[in-house]
């Protein structure tokens, strides 16, 4: 499924979710000039558990750290920076809405640790470099799912040979993302070094984050617009 676009129009101005795109795509193309040295900038920025737990029981508390922030802002390729950006195009305007622009920001930045975390915690032996938004995004859309469950998203649903544009129940679209990653995580998380390269626990521990800090940084509703109803603003 591949949602096109929510039912929320934002009432302010997505400077911070704009700026994640623009530094993303920045962060990318600076990947592309490096040629033959990628690989080495992603062994250096990259998060890799079992370098990064060793540079912590050395007492390297800074240098452990950096990665974990840093590849929040990398990614493996065109169809990873453009698949995370939409997603966050899409469902990161109308958090940064009820948060404010600067809360937000710090909220991103939270999810996006808390999933390196995560992705740590669950495959602290590997050395495979972990790259990409996805966690701190995945944070934005635990926020949109506790804070617009009855909004409604158009998505492009294929069925067999069929292309559909089908309106889903935000709680549903975003339910069964989460499902999936969890199912897709502890599937591959059997496989052992078999297992594909895609984080998907930082996916879920993202998606927790993002659920749970959304009741720190939200910001409390003074008015809204008829049009914006109890039934997509529930607090």
């Amino acid at each position: 499924m591949l949602p096109i676009r929510d039912t929320i129009r934002s009432r302010t101005y997505p400077v911070v979710t704009i700026g994640l795109i623009i530094v993303n795509s920045i962060a990318f193309l600076y990947e592309l000039s490096l040629g033959q040295h990628l690989d080495r900038f992603i062994s250096v920025f990259g998060l890799i558990p079992a370098k990064y737990l060793h540079l912590l029981e050395r007492g390297d508390f800074i240098i452990s750290f950096l990665p974990i922030f840093t590849s929040m802002f990398l990614h493996g390729g065109w169809f990873h920076i453009i698949g995370n950006m939409w997603y966050l195009w899409i469902f990161g305007d109308n958090v940064e809405d009820r948060m404010g622009h600067i809360r937000f920001l710090v909220f991103y930045v939270l999810c996006g640790l808390m999933a390196g975390f995560a992705h740590i915690l669950t495959n602290p032996n590997s050395g495979v470099p972990t790259v990409g938004a996805s966690g701190a995004i995945a944070g934005v859309m635990g926020a949109y799912f506790i804070l617009y469950p009855k909004a409604r998203i158009w998505t492009l649903v294929p069925i067999f040979f069929l292309v559909q544009f089908i309106e889903i129940p935000a709680f549903i679209f975003l339910g069964f993302w989460i499902v999936m990653q969890f199912l897709i995580g502890t599937f591959s998380s059997n496989l052992g070094p078999l297992q594909g390269g895609v984080a998907w626990w930082a996916h879920v521990g993202g998606f927790a984050a993002g659920a749970a800090l959304v009741f720190v940084f939200r910001k409390r509703q003074r008015y809204l617009p008829k049009q914006y109803s109890d039934e997509y603003y529930p607090w």
